[in-house]
C-alpha cells in the first residue's frame, strides 16, 4: 500500500520522473541497493558470524527502504572503491562518507545528518612521547592510513614530515598501531571513542579535535531527482526526531 501511495505521490510532482533516475528504478524494481564497507563502528559494521550489517547508518538505510515500501540489499564495498561503486551504478546510494572536495568531483552528496572531529590514536604506553598532534609530525614517526578514506587525504595534510604507511581493506590503519608497525593513525572522534573501549591499549592524543567533518550519503552526481527525494526525506526525519533517537541509541553527540 505504501509503495502504491509513493507512486501516486510522484505522479503529482511538478516534474516528470526521468527514466534514468534511480528513484524511478528503485520504485519499479522494488529494491534499494546500498553500498557499505561494514568496517566503521558504530556507523556500519558487518557481523562475520551472520554476514549481517548493523549500526547507525544501517538503521538509517533500513528506515529509508521501509518508508519507500521497498526491500533493501546491502552491497559490500571498500573505501578505495566506494566512490566508483556510485559512478558505475553498482548501488543506488552509499552509507555515510565524509564530504571531501575530491569525492565531490565525481559523486553527489545528500544533506548532512552527522558531523565529527578528527583525532590521532597512539598506543597508551606512548602517550608521554606523543602528547600532541605536532609530536607526530616528524620524519621518525610512521602514520598509518587506510587506502581510500578521507583520513588518508588528511594525514598528508596534518603530518607532511611523517612517513605514511597505507593499508588496504579489510586491514585497518589502527591495526598497524596495535601491531607496532606504525606510531599512530587518525580517525573520526566517533570511531576513536569506540576503539579505545574495544582496545584499551590504544589512547586518543589529548590535544583536541581538528578538522570538523560532515557526513552524508553519496548518490549519482547528475541524478537531481533522487538526490532531492533523499534530502527531503532526511529533513523530515530530522524534524520527526528520528536522528536524535538514533544518536541516543548509539551514544553519539547531538547534531
Amino acid at each position: 500500500m505504501k509503495k502504491i501511495f509513493l507512486v501516486v505521490l510522484l505522479a503529482l510532482l511538478p516534474f516528470s520522473i526521468n527514466a534514468e533516475s534511480k528513484l524511478n528504478q528503485i520504485i519499479t524494481s522494488g529494491e534499494l541497493k546500498v553500498g557499505t564497507t561494514g568496517d566503521w563502528d558504530p556507523m556500519t559494521m558487518k557481523d562475520p558470524a551472520t554476514n549481517e550489517y548493523k549500526g547507525f547508518d544501517i538503521d538509517v538505510m533500513n528506515e529509508l527502504a521501509k518508508d519507500m515500501g521497498v526491500k533493501i540489499t546491502f552491497v559490500p564495498t571498500e573505501w578505495k572503491t566506494i566512490v566508483s561503486g556510485i559512478t558505475a551504478g553498482r548501488y543506488d546510494i552509499s552509507t555515510s562518507v565524509t564530504k571531501t572536495p575530491k569525492r565531490a568531483e565525481v559523486a553527489g552528496f545528500t544533506n548532512t545528518y552527522y558531523k565529527y572531529g578528527t583525532v590521532p590514536l597512539v598506543l597508551k604506553k606512548n602517550l608521554n612521547k606523543f602528547s600532541t598532534w605536532e609530536s607526530l609530525n616528524n620524519n621518525k614517526v610512521t602514520i598509518a592510513t587506510t587506502l581510500g578514506t578521507s583520513q588518508e587525504e588528511k594525514a598528508k595534510e596534518f603530518f607532511p614530515n611523517s612517513k605514511l604507511r597505507s593499508v588496504e581493506s579489510p586491514a585497518r590503519d589502527f591495526q598497524e598501531v596495535l601491531a607496532g608497525r606504525a606510531d599512530g593513525n587518525i580517525t573520526s572522534s566517533t570511531e576513536a571513542n569506540k576503539l579505545i573501549i574495544t582496545y584499551p591499549q590504544l589512547a586518543i592524543v589529548p590535544d583536541g579535535e581538528k578538522n570538523p567533518a560532515f557526513l552524508a550519503m553519496m548518490v549519482n552526481k547528475d541524478d537531481k531527482i533522487w538526490n532531492d527525494y533523499v534530502n527531503d526525506w532526511i529533513e523530515k526525519k530530522k524534524s520527526s526526531g528520528f536522528f536524535n533517537k538514533l544518536l541516543a541509541k548509539y551514544n553519539l553527540k547531538s547534531l
